[in-house]
């Protein structure tokens, strides 16, 4: 594979200047003809009460009114007059929208519920980058119901293209568990409807001083169109946080606002164990502090002492049908503010700081926080990130006291889409054992090649007692994204020895090249279809002993509807050699050698709509046999305050050894009552393991994500008729406390 992978690198770099695909390019793809708008200072501060027509501070205020679609229409004007306004204060930034629609009737409201997903209704989102470094970013959204959506945006939200990757909370650079304080308000009328941000600045990390630029972009969604515009209009492929294409927010004169924030805790939680006691209860009261400091407007201190997470969603149910390990994603609200500025590596495959193995176990139970303390931010153009984390000991599990810390540096090259940076992770065991250490050393760069390609990579090696040959660990990938080309080459090599306790590694010492071609071809006059996107992409694993041990090419082509209808045929072409016997769900499979092809079929239907379906099938040869798998997720709503969605995933293998049938499903209830109050539920079935849980969570938020939570739990490992094994009932209060205003 040596040989492809580097004519593809040669590939990647001579159509980075290629007339070919230029000519696909628009005149408002170069940064000189990015938009920009100057903003305004404000003396007298608008009431933040969703009316914008019917203010005389914001109508005195120039209007942007030219945005542009790149769905379904690419390049076309808005179909639906859209004026946005942007002005500031001393202590807060604000964004006013008029979306004008000669159809008010038709507005779709899909949820309520705060950072659901803005894409399936009428919403309008923007995008600040507040250090103007291309790269990192604040998104902030709202649909016409006045839900609050916010999310912080890394490395414009770029992740692996590795196909096995699974995140939670953070996705391809996406942290949506990011919370801000800020407000949001809305309203509807014969004109369309309307909204209003305040976003106090102390909410936001930025550099002060005068006449500062930030970069900025803004998008509407109008459902009854499937329709989706910017203001900086975007290349084909692109979405929102492609920061280094946004447009100009100038003239910024901003001050330090000082930012104090006290958050405690206070909690109550009731035990039923039944497989210990039938009949006894145990109960526990618990409170515990979270500090927020802001030494500069752009580097932040936290501090956390008796962390706890008791109101965070289960981990969705998993069977493992392979031989490696299961990613389960964090979902803690504390590591998972600022996680971009700690990643490295390859998300969900080569993790080489995963904070889930803070606080919690091997098998998923808890390990209690002591407390701790991170600071992160920007000192210039350099990222900075310092965490360190005490856990105690568990009695009868082997577990000792530990310390976590991470040290990590990130420099961006202003104007390049490039940046440098190295990591140092350390866990060192605080008890009576010796050498109880692991540490990891890591550097790390991106190279922007202008902005249609770059060349990322990492280089780690990891220092644990009695290990001491091939304990590195490195990636290069080089990537050409443009005009909805999309080429990417890649290898990364795992050493033998290489062993990062405080990461993730979904397997062990191995070689991999892998490489990507895709294309999205966007149709004229076709009717009701709207764009193809033929691609295939091929990943292989050896060993050390130049062995192969997993190989995977996919050769597929996107079928997409303007109503948001879509298909995916594909077919797979895998080989397995299993050079050690394991069990596959209480199935043996035998050493071998096993060549398969398998048929792909995904369906997708108009997420707009109150009912929506996403599914994959896959029907084909599975190591020594054959296997049919179905998976999906089945959304359904009624208004905008009920939402349900089903998910399942039904794998039915015959093995030479026999036959099993492994079937994971889970039904997700809400109900928002506002915005900021909901209910919700997740219940989990799993047959292999035969474990039933169920998760109700009731909130009633105050601001970024503080507020008052009531969660139960059920978990029962056998037949439904059987008694409840575990029941906890948890209720906890936070109140955030902002002493410096």
């Amino acid at each position: 594979m040596k040989s492809p992978c580097l004519s593809l690198f040669v590939w990647i770099f001579v159509l980075s200047a290629s007339p070919v695909l230029a000519q696909n390019s628009r005149p408002g793809d170069s940064l000189a003809s990015r938009p920009a708008y100057q903003a305004v200072r404000l003396e007298n501060e608008p009431q933040v009460d969703g009316d914008i027509l019917g203010d005389p501070v914001w109508q005195a205020i120039p209007a942007i009114e030219d945005l542009q679609q790149i769905r379904p229409n690419y390049g076309a004007p808005v179909s639906e007059r859209t004026a946005v306004r942007i002005a500031y204060s001393r202590s807060t930034f604000y964004v006013g929208v008029v979306c004008y629609d000669k159809d008010p009737d038709k507005i779709v409201i899909s949820d309520s519920r705060r950072d659901a997903d803005l894409n399936d209704e009428d919403s309008f989102l923007f995008i600040i980058d507040t250090y103007h470094d291309r790269q990192n970013g604040f998104l902030f959204g709202t649909n016409a119901q006045g839900m609050e959506y916010d999310a912080q945006i890394d490395n414009e939200g770029k992740g692996n293209f590795n196909a096995n990757r699974q995140q939670g909370g953070v996705i391809g650079g996406t942290n949506l568990n990011w919370d801000a304080t800020w407000t949001v308000k809305t309203q509807v009328g014969n004109y369309g409807w309307s909204a209003e941000f305040a976003i106090p600045l102390r909410s936001l990390r930025f550099a002060s001083g005068d006449l500062k630029t930030w970069g900025l972009n803004f998008q509407r969604n109008i459902a009854k169109n499937t329709e989706t515009a910017f203001w900086a209009n975007l290349p084909l492929g692109f979405d929102l946080k492609r920061i280094s294409l946004a447009g100009q927010l100038t003239g910024l004169s901003l001050q330090n606002p000082g930012n104090l924030k006290l958050i405690p805790y206070v909690l109550g939680q009731a035990v039923r164990d039944q497989s210990v006691s039938p009949t006894e209860t145990d109960t526990r009261a618990d409170a515990g502090l979270d500090v927020k400091y802001s030494v500069t407007p752009s580097l932040t201190l936290d501090l956390t002492y008796n962390t706890d997470f008791a109101q965070v969603e289960v981990d969705d149910q998993q069977v493992n049908l392979d031989r490696f390990n299961l990613f389960f994603p964090e979902k803690r609200a504390f590591f998972l503010e600022n996680a971009g500025q700690f990643t490295v590596g390859s998300p969900g495959e080569v993790d080489l700081f995963f904070s889930r193995k803070i606080g919690l176990s091997a098998d998923g139970s808890v390990v209690p926080i002591i407390g701790g303390g991170r600071l992160s931010g920007k000192v210039g153009s350099t990222n900075i990130g310092l965490l360190s984390m005490f856990t105690e000991a568990v009695e009868g599990s082997g577990i000792e006291e530990n310390n976590f810390s991470v040290a990590r540096v990130n420099h961006n090259f202003p104007g390049t889409r490039s940046a440098l940076g190295g990591i140092f992770i350390n866990r060192a065991g605080l008890g009576s054992a010796p050498d109880d250490y692991n540490r990891v050393y890591a550097v790390d760069g991106k190279w922007g090649i202008g902005n249609k390609a770059e060349v990322t990579g990492f280089l780690a090696k990891s220092l644990t007692p009695g290990i001491d040959s091939r304990d590195h660990a490195f990636k290069l990938t080089a990537n050409y994204n443009w005009a909805g080309w999309n080429l990417t080459a890649g290898y990364t090599e795992v050493g033998e020895g290489f062993n990062p306790e405080v990461g993730f590694l979904q397997r062990t010492a191995f070689r991999k090249p892998e490489l990507l071609i895709f294309k999205a071809h966007r149709l004229k006059n076709a009717g009701n279809f709207l764009e193809i996107r033929p691609h295939t992409s091929y990943r292989g694993y050896w060993n050390f002993q130049d062995q192969l041990v997993t190989s995977f090419w996919h050769i597929d082509n996107h079928w997409v509807w303007r109503s948001g209808f879509e298909v995916h045929t594909g077919i797979n072409l895998t080989a397995e050699n299993v050079l050690q016997p394991f069990n596959l769900a209480g199935l043996p499979v035998p050493v071998g050698y096993y060549n398969n092809e398998e048929l792909q079929l995904v369906v997708i239907t108009n997420p707009n709509n109150a009912f929506s379906l996403s599914t994959r099938t896959f029907i084909g040869g599975y190591f020594d046999g054959k296997r049919i798998s179905n998976s999906g997720t089945a959304n359904f709503r009624v208004g905008d305050r009920f939402n349900s969605s089903l998910t399942f995933s039904h794998n039915d293998i015959k093995l030479g050894s026999g036959d099993v049938t492994a079937l994971v499903g889970g039904l997700r209830l809400s109900y928002s009552f506002t915005p900021r109050m909901f209910i919700q539920s997740l219940i989990q079935r799993n047959n292999v393991s035969e474990i039933t849980s169920v998760n109700a969570r009731f909130g009633w938020l105050q601001n970024a994500n503080t507020g008052l939570f009531v969660v139960f739990n059920i978990v029962k490992d056998d037949n439904l008729l059987d008694a409840l094994n575990n029941q906890v009932l948890t209720i906890k209060y936070t109140h955030r406390f902002d002493l410096v205003k």
